[in-house]
């Protein structure tokens, strides 16, 4: 596991509004092979998402799948694949939801000291379009200085 210097910037379109945030934390990084991933990359969720006190932790799988997971006092567990919808699991601090999640796109390029990550999903709840969802993710190694 590495530390690292992560900045997410996320849009997401509901009803003809767009709002867009923007968090710039740290978190860690590795590369596995494992079910959970050829690479995953967590941190710690903050009050400017709503989700404070979650951890989400993001595995890259292959080379169109990204399983987005928090855990904490709102669980949830997304799976972001190209071309394809899944049903999954959405906590929120008001209750729990089962989503579609359907994905147009999914790009990444990520090499053993950091990377970039975008994603580009619906989530929808009874078939009926909640939001249209892009996400930025860019991250790169701290020096030792840096990360303590």
């Amino acid at each position: 596991m590495k530390n690292v210097s992560i900045n997410i910037k996320s849009v997401q379109t509901a009803e003809n509004e767009r709002d867009t945030t923007e968090l710039f934390t740290c978190g860690r990084f590795s590369r596995v092979k494992d079910k959970n991933g050829d690479y995953t990359l967590s941190y710690n969720e903050s009050e400017v998402t709503g989700f404070a006190g979650n951890k989400i932790s993001l595995a890259v799988t292959g080379d169109n799948m990204v399983v987005m997971q928090r855990s904490g006092n709102s669980p949830s567990s997304l799976i972001i694949e190209k071309g394809k919808k899944h049903h999954c699991h959405y906590g929120t601090p008001h209750g729990d939801f089962m989503v579609g999640v359907s994905t147009d796109d999914v790009k990444f390029k990520l090499d053993d000291t950091g990377g970039n990550l975008y994603l580009k999903y619906t989530i929808d709840i009874n078939s009926s379009l909640m939001t249209e969802n892009e996400m930025y993710i860019d991250f790169k190694e701290m020096d030792n200085d840096t990360a303590n």
